[in-house]
């Protein structure tokens, strides 16, 4: 079986998080219960996730010259992601500022930094989406860059997967270039007159699994019954496991993407939570995914 070739064009951010007992109210001061420095950034948390669950990562993107810079860099590599295309600009590099409630919910305000100066591909980056299996985009970068990325892969018989968040208006160049558009179900919502237009549209339902849709026909996969602890980079664990697997076996592709998203939410954190390729091999073959009639501690997978 031979190692999918991911590239991923995306954001990197360096993940500030608080834990509180509940969300203030505007105006409010509360006391938080811990505090986690920790990668994120969509593209980031994809990447990572894409390694881990077995592919072969090439990360194309930004980080600034600060401190977080070089932590940022340390941390793809020692995933295994390869920086090769990975920038290094003047300034600061991407921040996201978490805060995580007791019921395991999260609000994210993210100031781009580095990542809003990938403005342009180099012919390496072209040449390295023009060789993958699989383009992963999502929009936390300039989307005048997405959609160049989109349209070269396409024309090169790259498959194109976008996971359209933070959701804003999709220019026509950029669906017309995606065959796999993965949202959850606020974005399917808001990207309704769009999401008719793409091949494939995986649905994330959280707890509930996911849908795969295509023409007429829709498939569901359901998740693992597990105690979350965290949903932040819960999606982008499914997008990075799902892009791996669909290369490998599409009629599994969700079912792998739904038991990597839901053993995402038992560790704290984004791009650290994704689960290896072996944990979700393991869930796997338990069937635990198909009963949900059993928790899953997470210190067993």
């Amino acid at each position: 079986m031979s190692t999918p070739r991911i590239v991923v064009v995306g954001s990197i951010n360096m993940d500030l998080t608080t834990s509180v007992a509940r969300f203030p109210a505007p105006g409010e001061t509360l006391l938080g219960t811990a505090f986690a420095t920790t990668v994120g950034g969509k593209g980031s948390n994809q990447a990572i996730a894409a390694a881990k669950a077995g592919g072969d990562v090439s990360f194309i993107g930004a980080v600034g010259d600060d401190g977080f810079g070089t932590q940022l860099r340390d941390t793809l590599e020692g995933a295994g992601v390869d920086t090769a295309l990975l920038r290094s600009v003047d300034g600061p590099s991407g921040v996201a500022a978490i805060t995580v409630s007791e019921d395991a919910e999260n609000n994210i305000i993210v100031v781009s930094g580095a990542n809003s100066s990938v403005t342009s591909l180099s012919d390496a980056d072209l040449d390295a989406i023009a060789h993958a299996d699989v383009l992963l985009c999502q929009l936390e970068i300039p989307l005048d860059t997405v959609t160049a990325a989109a349209q070269h892969a396409h024309a090169n018989g790259t498959t194109v997967i976008l996971n359209p968040s933070p959701v804003q208006d999709l220019p026509g160049a950029l669906i017309e270039s995606v065959d796999i558009l993965i949202v959850n179900q606020t974005e399917s919502d808001q990207l309704a007159a769009v999401t008719g237009h793409v091949r494939y549209l995986v649905t994330t339902l959280g707890a509930g699994g996911a849908d795969l849709r295509s023409g007429e026909k829709t498939i569901h996969a359901d998740s693992p019954a597990v105690t979350p602890v965290d949903t932040t980079g819960a999606g982008d664990a499914f997008t990075g496991a799902f892009a791996v697997e669909w290369v490998q076996d599409q009629e599994r592709a969700l079912q792998f993407g739904a038991t990597a998203g839901s053993l995402a939410t038992t560790v704290r954190g984004a791009s650290v939570s994704s689960p290896t390729r072996a944990a979700i091999e393991k869930v796997l073959k338990l069937g635990l995914t198909l009963t949900r009639k059993a928790r899953l501690d997470p210190d067993t997978v």
